[in-house]
């Protein structure tokens, strides 16, 4: 069995290892500790609109789109705990991936609504994000890929990463109700309970 993987189309590595993972594999799930599984919750299933898969007393799974569970949480370690002190190792962020700018419009809508706040936005040209804490101040990035097609490249295919201007008047109007969009393309909620 020959363990050489070709190349995906797209980026040129700008190192290869010395014997290439298989293109195939990915991030499953990502499992986190948490201080309060009630707090996470109402984050992640009431803002964001993850659903429950599975809740134990001590560790909630939740999914998008079905799968056996996209992120889980538990207590097993960290019940009542604190967040890691600034300037430790560690995770930096989860990146949730939207399938499409308007999903990520959505996202964004239900941050504003439930009164959450952002940390920072950027476009790098490969993809548009929003960061911030979760509850327990897991740093969470929400993106949107654009098509590899689109991805800034250098001349030898190499990715060339931006740190452009979000447009966020423009993602907080993508594929809201035309309703709430206003006559300059703009969300203007009617409710934003």
């Amino acid at each position: 069995m020959s363990t050489t993987h070709q190349q995906q189309p797209g980026v040129t590595p700008r190192e290869l290892a010395p014997r290439s993972i298989d293109p195939g594999v990915n991030i499953g799930h990502v499992h986190l500790k948490t201080a309060d599984l009630d707090r996470i919750k109402k984050f992640y299933v009431d803002i964001l609109g993850f659903d429950v898969v599975f809740r134990m007393p001590d560790a909630l799974f939740i999914s998008a789109g079905g799968y056996h569970h996209t992120l889980g949480f538990n207590t097993w370690e960290s019940k009542g705990g604190t967040p890691p002190p600034p300037e430790t190792t560690g995770l930096y962020h989860v990146a949730i991936r939207y399938p499409t700018r308007a999903t990520l419009g959505d996202a964004l809508r239900r941050l504003v609504r439930a009164d959450y706040s952002l940390s920072g936005v950027n476009d790098h040209g490969t993809h548009e994000a929003l960061y911030l804490n979760d509850p327990d101040g897991n740093g969470l990035e929400l993106c949107w890929d654009r098509p590899q097609s689109e991805w800034p490249l250098d001349e030898e295919g190499h990715l060339a990463f931006g740190n452009r201007r979000l447009d966020l008047a423009g993602l907080m109007a993508e594929g809201a109700p035309s309703e709430e969009v206003d006559s300059a393309g703009h969300w203007q909620p009617a409710n934003r309970a």
